[in-house]
């Protein structure tokens, strides 16, 4: 196989037909059933895509999932005593609009598949933002997403028990609905054997939070991170997409957060949606989150339609 294997980068880099071929004998498990569940609100994923990319993805993780039960049944065996189940950690950061949250989805149902172990959680960052009302009394409701608008001790303390094998963590809640954290409502998670941390922030580190000094962050406690990544035209027509379909779906919900937005003729919906990807969105990915893509183990390049078009592997 030739791969670009430049001495002067930390990644090899594949294209597509490369990557696919690295799926080796992995099957197939019952999955189209799944894909309406599975792909975004302006995504068409396909058997090909999971097939030629997920699939592959999956087998490598298996093999690192693996390694990491191999290491801790070593440290048993020197410290002669049973230590506590420990949950690989997966994240997976990238743009708005790019399609973290398929990717997630994707790899839950992949990695859940297999009998060895097949309870995969999905965790996203978005539950440990800050409420509405401390946003509001802040003034930070326009810098949602932004660094500062997240409780990062909540979640630093959420990745900390998970990997310090707590049998119990609970993981508050949030709703893009109601655009706000649910009150009294928690995700419990009881001693899986994956947890997939999905955000805007999960590659970030403490120099990212500057008014909340930190000797660890987020990335200290995974095992395996992913970035999904796409030219910056097909991320703001993709969220503008997305606008103009949750206008249509969504945003008719009288409890949306957005329902006034649904009675925007198309003209103005896409006026306010260029609005909100330059001025917050577009900015939010130059400051904070491009910026973590070269942390990553594994780089997911897209192309248009979705369609995942080159691979960067760290060595």
């Amino acid at each position: 196989m030739n791969l670009n294997h430049s001495l002067h980068s930390p990644y090899m880099q594949f294209s597509r037909k490369q990557w696919a071929k690295l799926r080796n004998t992995e099957p197939l498990p019952p999955i189209e059933q799944q894909l309406p569940r599975l792909q975004g609100i302006n995504e068409e994923l396909s058997l090909n895509e999971i097939e030629e990319i997920y699939l592959p993805l999956s087998r490598l993780i298996n093999f690192y999932v693996h390694l990491n039960i191999k290491r801790q049944t070593v440290l048993d065996q020197f410290l002669g005593a049973s230590s506590p189940h420990i949950p690989y950690i997966i994240s997976i950061a990238g743009s708005v609009a790019v399609g973290k949250s398929t990717t997630a989805r994707v790899l839950q149902e992949l990695l859940k598949s297999r009998s060895e172990y097949n309870k995969v959680e999905l965790v996203t960052t978005d539950g440990f933002l800050h409420p509405n009302a401390v946003l509001q009394q802040k003034g930070l409701m326009k810098r949602k997403g932004f660094p500062e608008s997240y409780d990062i001790r909540s979640l630093l303390r959420f990745v900390s028990d998970i990997k310090s094998g707590i049998p119990c963590v609970t993981a508050p809640v949030y709703s893009h609905l109601i655009y706000d954290i649910v009150p009294n409502k928690t995700q419990k998670i009881e001693q899986p054997d994956i947890v997939i941390l999905e955000g805007l922030n999960v590659l970030q580190s403490g120099m990212d939070y500057p008014h909340e000094p930190h000797q660890v962050f987020v990335s200290d406690f995974v095992d395996f991170s992913i970035y999904v990544d796409a030219s910056e035209q097909n991320l703001q027509t993709w969220y503008i997409e997305r606008f103009l379909k949750l206008r249509q779906s969504a945003f008719n919900d009288p409890e949306s957060y957005f329902h006034n937005y649904a009675q925007l003729d198309e003209h103005d919906a896409i006026t306010l949606a260029e609005q909100v990807w330059r001025e917050i969105n577009l900015c939010n990915l130059h400051k904070n989150i491009l910026p973590t893509r070269e942390r990553a183990n594994l780089i997911l390049m897209k192309g248009n339609c979705h369609e995942v078009e080159s691979i960067k592997l760290r060595k």
